[in-house]
C-alpha cells in the first residue's frame, strides 16, 4: 500500500516597504489577500505593536484573529537570541506541518537587516526542505532618496549600506571609500556622527530620515539642529562625499 505524503506549507517573508502602504508590492499584496494562509509578525516583547503589522493595518488590512505574534527581542544577547528563533520557528513549523501556508510580515525588505532572515533560517535548520520564498520590498533607504531627489549612486559610484553601531571609525574609513554612505539606525550615534561630518566638512552633503512614507516622516537637511534632540529609532542618514579618493585607471 503505497504511504500517503501530506503536503507542508510554504513560508512567505512578506515585504511592506518602508510605511507608506502604497510602496506594498503587487506579490506581497495577493499573499495578504489570501484567505487560506496562516499570518505572523514581529514584535520586540510581549505587549509591544507590530510596525510590521501596523504598515499592512494601514493598507486597510486586519491580521486574522488567529495570526500570531512572534517575539525577536532586541538584544546582541546571542543565548536569548537563538531561543527566541527557536520558539518562534517551532511555531511556525506547526502550522507549517499542517500543511497550511504561513506569511510572515517584514517592516522594508525581507533580505536587509531582517528578522525574516533568522527565522528562515531556524525553520530551515529544523525541517530541511521547507519551501521558502522571499517577496521583494522597498527599503527605507531606496524610498528616502526617493523623497529627498537624492540618487544613491551615478555611472561609477560606490555605495554601502550598514547600521550606524559599526562605530565612528568604522564610519570615517568607509568616507573614504565609497561616494554614498547609507547609515541605519544612527539614533544612538548621531552626535558623534554629526561631529565627525563636521569635522570633515560633509555636513551639507548629507540629510537625515526619520520614519520615511509614513505620516510622520521628517526630513532634516540642516544636520547642526539634531545636536542633543530626540530621534526615532527609524532614522537613516544619507551621506554623499564628492571627494572621495577614486582609483586612478592605468590604460595601455
Amino acid at each position: 500500500m503505497e504511504k500517503i505524503r501530506y503536503r507542508i506549507g510554504i513560508l512567505y517573508g512578506v515585504s511592506l516597504g518602508p510605511g507608506d502602504p502604497e510602496l506594498i508590492t503587487r506579490r506581497a499584496w495577493t499573499l495578504l489577500q489570501r484567505e487560506d494562509i496562516h499570518w505572523t509578525y514581529p514584535v520586540r516583547g510581549k505587549g509591544h505593536k507590530s510596525f510590521a503589522l501596523s504598515i499592512a493595518r494601514a493598507a486597510g488590512l486586519e491580521p486574522p484573529a488567529d495570526a500570531d505574534a512572534l517575539i525577536f527581542p532586541m538584544t546582541h544577547d546571542k543565548a536569548r537570541l537563538a531561543e527566541a528563533w527557536s520558539v518562534a520557528a517551532q511555531r511556525v513549523l506547526e502550522v507549517l506541518r499542517a500543511g497550511i501556508d504561513v506569511l510572515f510580515l517584514v517592516e522594508g525588505d525581507a533580505s536587509t537587516y531582517s528578522s525574516f532572515g533568522y527565522l528562515a533560517r531556524t525553520v530551515l535548520e529544523m525541517e530541511p526542505g521547507i519551501a521558502v520564498e522571499t517577496v521583494a520590498g522597498v527599503t527605507s533607504y531606496s524610498a528616502a532618496a526617493a523623497r529627498v531627489q537624492t540618487p544613491l549612486a551615478d555611472v561609477d559610484d560606490r555605495m554601502a549600506v550598514l547600521p550606524a553601531g559599526y562605530g565612528i571609525e568604522t564610519i570615517d574609513h568607509l568616507l573614504d571609500e565609497f561616494d554614498t554612505l547609507v547609515l541605519l539606525k544612527v539614533k544612538p550615534l548621531l552626535d558623534d556622527i554629526i561631529d565627525l561630518l563636521e569635522r570633515r566638512s560633509l555636513l551639507e552633503q548629507a540629510v537625515f530620515v526619520e520614519k520615511t512614507g509614513m505620516p510622520e516622516e521628517r526630513i532634516v537637511r540642516d544636520l547642526r539642529s539634531l545636536r542633543g534632540a530626540g530621534v526615532n529609532y527609524l532614522s537613516l542618514l544619507l551621506v554623499k562625499n564628492p571627494d572621495r579618493k577614486r582609483d586612478r585607471i592605468v590604460r595601455g
